[in-house]
């Protein structure tokens, strides 16, 4: 299927569906566009402490649940911190990584029921060629020593070409199901089968572009709200996607993204299932070569974003903060910035609406950000001996 659905000439459509095309047209322009920020004012009463260094270019974190962490290394490594020791831990039988580009060792997770010894490990990985690629994801169980026992319970399809946009984060929600979101498969030129690869991003019967619901087996979850229309690939969840790399799901339930768009035009969205989040149709940013805006602001039937950035912060990870550290802070998002080298946050009123905005500024490129047991902010840094960095009142 194409993906500029609707997109046809006036000699094509019929005098009904001219007339719903501009009904909806004019339904798009009551919606508000959002004022994209450049740069919110600094953050005060915080400062950085260093927890540990010469982490191999980490990507992604999570925590055990005795306190100690597990973080991979986008080469296919991975790593205990507990405390201010390191230790390397064996990863038996991970499937062949690709890691050229944007892609490697990605994102991790531990189910949450999970509490005890043996927990099973979640991890994303670019598998494949230069040429036929695509995100995977795959389960172990750590015991403590090494994660064994590793097996491909997930690959997303179609396969894709070249390095760019893994997307890639994982979250468990309450029902204990997992959203994965996967890229769209680079910039132009790439192009998948007949298409530019962004254009998966509007394709059903494509994983590229999209959020995934899963079971904790890597199948398809039930109840997946997209999977019902003809053609649609049930793990589907939400369509419409850049390149999420942030994700995270508040206690309330609401699961928040972050998403990098093209130059200018990075977003936070509220994800629903079943919604359409406009990309490549809907966009704040510009083409690379051109300079020319990619698609519209704002178009009938796809959801608009609550924050955009531009210049682009190359949003990477984020977390709803709800500790004890920084009271003023709770209930606010917190997103990292790889090319702002900085972390954001975001605070909304009692309606939901954004009320505030301001930067942390870190100095080094932030690859993820989250809340740890402790009431404090962690972050990781994109770097080729990278840090986990803690956020402390000054």
């Amino acid at each position: 299927m194409t993906s500029y659905q609707g997109m046809k000439t006036l000699r094509q459509l019929g005098l009904a569906a001219l007339l719903t095309s501009l009904a909806a047209s004019a339904g798009a322009q009551a919606v508000q566009e959002v004022e994209p920020v450049a740069e919110p004012p600094v953050a005060k009463g915080w400062k950085v402490e260093t927890v540990v260094d010469n982490l191999p270019q980490p990507w992604g974190m999570t925590w055990l649940a005795d306190g100690r962490m597990l973080v991979t290394g986008k080469k296919g490594t991975l790593h205990l911190v507990d405390g201010k020791r390191v230790q390397n831990i064996p990863v038996d039988g991970l499937p062949a990584l690709f890691t050229e580009g944007q892609g490697g060792l990605l994102d991790i997770a531990i189910h949450p029921d999970d509490k005890g010894p043996n927990p099973r490990v979640y991890m994303t990985m670019a598998s494949g060629t230069e040429d036929a690629n695509s995100v995977a994801l795959v389960q172990g169980v750590f015991d403590g020593k090494r994660v064994h026992g590793i097996k491909k319970i997930f690959s997303a399809a179609p396969l894709k070409s070249g390095g760019q946009h893994f997307g890639s984060r994982i979250v468990f929600m309450k029902d204990g199901t997992i959203l994965m979101s996967i890229g769209d498969g680079g910039n132009p030129p790439a192009r998948v089968g007949n298409m530019l690869a962004r254009d998966q991003a509007q394709n059903v019967g494509s994983h590229n572009g999209s959020i995934l619901r899963l079971t904790a087996e890597g199948k398809a979850a039930p109840g997946n709200p997209l999977a019902a229309q003809k053609g649609a690939l049930p793990e589907l969840w939400s369509i419409g996607h850049r390149n999420i790399q942030g994700m995270t799901v508040d206690p309330n339930g609401r699961v928040w993204a972050s998403e990098h768009g093209p130059r200018g035009g990075d977003e936070i969205n509220v994800i629903e299932g079943g919604k359409n989040y406009g990309w490549p149709l809907q966009s704040y940013g510009l083409d690379y070569k051109t300079r020319e805006p990619i698609g519209k602001r704002v178009v009938a039937g796809m959801v608009n974003p609550l924050v955009v950035w531009s210049p682009s912060t190359g949003a990477s990870g984020l977390t709803w903060y709800t500790g004890q550290a920084f009271p003023a802070w709770r209930n606010s998002l917190f997103s990292g910035g790889l090319a702002t080298q900085d972390i954001r946050r975001v605070a909304f009123d009692a309606q939901g609406k954004v009320a505030k905005q301001e930067r942390l500024e870190i100095g080094k490129r932030v690859r993820d950000v989250r809340q740890g047991p402790d009431g404090h902010l962690y972050a990781i840094t994109d770097e080729a001996k990278g840090s986990l960095l803690r956020i402390v009142p000054q």
